[in-house]
């Protein structure tokens, strides 16, 4: 599914028109993004949760030279999906 699918849905179930459809998905993905970069947690309940998290500094192998390369820490988002998500 798409973006352009996903609004077709909200709309189908909500009975919004696709305009607001559209702008109520972009805010609520808006609104997940700004939470996630100012490291907050953002749980759905029944969906899931998005967190930030840092992945420590490692040593890597350049594939093509063989050499060993530093892979410097790097902050990441993770998603856990909610037990019940398929249910």
């Amino acid at each position: 599914m798409n973006k352009t699918e996903l609004v077709n849905a909200i709309a189908e179930k909500s009975g919004l028109a696709k305009t607001d459809a559209k702008k109520a998905l972009e805010a609520t993905l808006e609104a997940i993004t700004e939470a996630v970069k100012n490291d907050e947690k953002v749980a759905l309940i029944g969906f899931g949760t998005f967190e930030t998290a840092v992945r420590a500094a490692r040593q890597g192998i350049n594939p093509a030279t063989k050499e060993t390369i530093n892979i410097p820490e790097k902050k990441i988002v993770k998603f856990k999906a909610s037990s019940n998500i398929l249910d």
